[in-house]
């Protein structure tokens, strides 16, 4: 998430992590959210740099956030599942 700092990172997570979770239609609190959302993050971040994708600013970062966040949530349900 370059370019839009600690607090901006922090609101992004939160709303990532939320849209992810009306995305996978879960129930999660907001500290989970924002857990969610700034692995999502990381994550996203991890695989558009991999797929070679470019982005900057919050709508970008979001939009990645929240595709992170959305493989992070089927990866721990399947992980779930699975055991």
């Amino acid at each position: 998430m370059s370019g839009v700092g600690l607090i901006g990172a922090i609101i992004i997570g939160l709303l990532a992590g939320w849209i992810a979770e009306k995305i996978m239609g879960r129930s999660h609190g907001l500290l989970v959210n924002l857990i969610v959302g700034l692995v999502g993050a990381l994550l996203g971040g991890f695989l558009a740099g991999l797929f070679g994708v470019a982005y900057q600013g919050w709508i970008a970062s979001l939009i990645v956030s929240t595709i992170g966040a959305v493989v992070l949530l089927a990866l721990l349900g399947a992980l779930r599942r699975s055991t």
